[in-house]
């Protein structure tokens, strides 16, 4: 009985370990989208591009971001393993000055929480006008 027991815990444990290593697993092209110095009023929307590595299906439930001027929309369908997927970021340009935000991404990924940023400032047109 006692090997019976032995053999299942040993069995269970081997299962356990096979299935956290088939977690799906997001990985960035890049974490940090530098906007530069941009014109008031132009165009806001950068991607964040990534991967699945992992062995599962990658489900981002959620994107967040730490402003209202910041609008992140995240893919609609899993991402399949091996396959790549973008998040979308749009920055209100309308705002004069620095650009220092923070997306969190929330999935099923191994890191069930990723955070990515975007920076940069955005300037009045007659300022970007006097510099060339």
């Amino acid at each position: 009985m006692k090997n019976v027991m032995i053999i299942l815990c040993i069995g269970f444990l081997s299962v356990t370990l096979n299935a956290q290593d088939t977690k799906a697993k997001i990985e960035f092209k890049t974490e940090v989208i530098d906007y530069g110095e941009i014109a008031k009023g132009s165009d806001g929307v950068r991607q964040f591009e990534f991967t699945n590595t992992g062995g599962t299906p990658l489900i981002i439930s959620k994107v967040y971001s730490s402003c209202g001027c910041t609008i992140p929309k995240k893919p609609e369908n899993p991402i399949a393993p091996g396959e790549t997927g973008v998040i979308e970021v749009k920055y209100d340009t309308k705002r004069v000055g620095p650009i220092r935000k923070t997306i969190t991404v929330y999935s099923n990924a191994e890191e069930a929480t990723k955070a990515i940023k975007i920076k940069g400032t955005v300037l009045d047109k007659s300022v970007l006008e006097k510099n060339d």
